[in-house]
């Protein structure tokens, strides 16, 4: 039974679109199969991925038509990667849903059909704490939180904390947090260095040890529809994915990769 990992932060431009696509990249890579979830009506992951959000039937279709998700799924040019798209019609999805039975749940029920499918399900959440957001974290059995590492990291984090534990409490009494990933990482600034430290010491075990530098090299990636391991995988980015990924693995007891082999080195020089 796959695990499902739900990708969210209400706050904008943290990296959640970018970890979703690049972690699936790395897990595929590694030769674990894994399906990304659009569900975010932005469709960034879609596009990310090198599908036309334009040209695809979507999460709305899944949601709110009840279309069995496996006639959604379509295949990446990343190995073991897939990915159930979306697009603008999305937005409309919460406004149907509102006065639907079981309305929090929908998008649960439509996954556990494939959940056996998958070693891990990735869902790229909207940067909002919507219905469908709701629907995400209720469908998952983790959530896992990217943090950029700037002077706003904290904004918003305890909101977006409460509503898990509400989730937990009355949706999804499973549900756990995977952990923070600090993201958009600048060796250079002396405030990204006071921003990780302040976040290791307020939330300790819960952040990853790996951390995501700051680098070109991940947009120019999704601007051609491919993840950073297929399209530069000596870059300072994809070595970031391919050992958080590694990471994920360990967390999960899903490898027996030993402590020293767990980080590939970067090369400073890229």
């Amino acid at each position: 039974m796959g695990k499902i990992i739900a990708i969210a932060n209400q706050k904008g431009g943290v990296g959640k679109t970018t970890t979703t696509i690049n972690l699936a990249g790395c897990l595929g890579v590694l030769e674990y199969k894994t399906l990304v979830i659009d569900a975010d009506p932005q469709a960034n992951a879609t596009s990310g991925l090198g599908l036309d959000p334009k040209n695809s039937r979507n999460m709305y279709d899944c949601i709110v038509s009840d279309l069995d998700p496996r006639e959604l799924i379509v295949e990446t040019s990343s190995p073991n990667l897939f990915i159930i798209p979306s697009n603008i019609d999305l937005v409309g999805a919460e406004l149907e849903m509102i006065n639907l039975p079981n309305r929090e749940k929908m998008l649960r029920t439509a996954l556990d059909k494939i959940k056996d499918d998958f070693d891990f399900i990735l869902i790229d959440c909207s940067p909002s704490l919507g219905l469908i957001t709701v629907n995400a974290i209720t469908a998952a059995d983790s959530v896992m939180i990217p943090v950029q590492c700037e002077f706003f990291a904290l904004e918003g984090l305890s909101k977006l904390l409460n509503t898990i534990k509400i989730i937990q409490g009355r949706l999804n009494e499973d549900l756990e947090i995977e952990g923070i990933l600090l993201t958009m990482y600048d060796t250079r600034l002396r405030l990204a260095n006071q921003v990780v430290d302040e976040v290791k010491t307020h939330f300790q075990e819960l952040v990853f040890d790996t951390v995501i530098h700051r680098n070109t090299t991940l947009s120019e990636a999704s601007s051609y529809g491919n993840t950073i391991v297929m399209h530069d995988a000596s870059s300072k980015g994809s070595v970031n994915y391919l050992n958080f990924a590694r990471e994920i693995l360990q967390k999960n007891n899903l490898t027996k990769i030993g402590n020293d082999d767990k980080k590939i080195e970067i090369d400073h020089e890229l």
